[in-house]
C-alpha cells in the first residue's frame, strides 16, 4: 500500500512500502522520468546528483599514452 505524502493542485506524491516515491498528476496519470525527478527534487525528497567533469589535463594524458 502506498502512503499519500502530499497533494498539490498539479500532482499527488506517494511513498511506497519500499521507500521509493510515486507521482500522479491531476489527471490521475503516473509521472515518470525527468518530470518525476524534477518534482521530487523540488519537494526536497531526493537529491539530484550530477556527474563530475573530468579535468582536461587527465584526458589529454590518457589519449597520448
Amino acid at each position: 500500500m502506498m502512503q499519500k505524502i502530499k497533494k498539490t493542485a498539479e500532482y499527488t506524491l506517494f511513498q511506497k512500502k519500499s521507500g521509493h516515491y510515486a507521482v500522479k498528476d491531476k489527471n490521475k496519470k503516473w509521472i515518470n522520468g525527468d518530470a518525476k525527478q524534477a518534482i521530487l527534487a523540488s519537494e526536497q525528497l531526493i537529491k539530484v546528483m550530477t556527474p563530475k567533469a573530468v579535468p582536461a589535463a587527465e584526458t589529454t594524458e590518457e589519449a597520448t599514452a
